[in-house]
């Protein structure tokens, strides 16, 4: 059986809301890494704020519906990103929110085997149906991880998104069970 924690480059984990919110306070600060996770307007949050909001999530632990882990690298065992997955009981399916905040380990690999280490968990342990995300068009680094990963263009909200006076569109991905063990068993979809 694998490690359903483990990669090749990462971990996941879970961490005290005070240290938790200590580092992932920065990562908002820098703009390039919200516009590339997030399509909501940017704003910035206190150390306080965010530790109170890890609380409240610890507070009621996982649930039948969500999923929150902290990523550490394996090399240097930094704290280097986040995974949420919200699982719909009825359907099967797995959204997914995830982001390495911090930049030095952007473009190194670390983001395609967190999205196999996700796809691993969502597959194995919640026995999801499939697996969905969105990504917005000005973030081809994260598309090609989620390909890499498996994840296929399923959709497209046209010019959805508004950022400095040019419009955008928002993308969706995603990944069925029997793709994905295709894919582990050596078969190309």
């Amino acid at each position: 059986m694998r490690d359903l924690f483990r990669g090749e480059l990462v971990r996941l984990t879970s961490e005290e809301p005070d240290a938790r919110a200590r580092i992932e306070v920065r990562w908002p600060l820098d703009t390039e890494f919200h516009r590339l996770a997030d399509g909501d307007p940017a704003e910035l949050t206190s150390q306080k704020k965010l530790k109170e909001e890890f609380e409240k999530r610890a507070e009621g632990g996982f649930t039948p519906e969500r999923y929150f882990f902290c990523v550490r690298t394996l090399d240097d065992d930094k704290h280097i990103g986040f995974l949420s997955l919200w699982l719909d009981l009825i359907h099967g399916d797995v959204m997914v929110g995830v982001g390495i905040g911090e930049r030095d380990y952007w473009g190194k690999g670390y983001g395609t085997d967190l999205m196999k280490l996700c796809l691993q968990y969502a597959f194995m342990e919640l026995n999801a149906h499939r697996v969905s995300l969105g990504v917005l068009e000005y973030n081809p680094r994260a598309m090609r991880a989620y390909e890499r990963a498996g994840f296929r263009l399923e959709g497209c909200t046209r010019k959805d998104l508004l950022r400095e006076g040019k419009r955008f569109d928002s993308l969706w991905m995603g990944i069925l069970r029997e793709e994905w063990l295709q894919q582990q068993n050596g078969v190309k979809p």
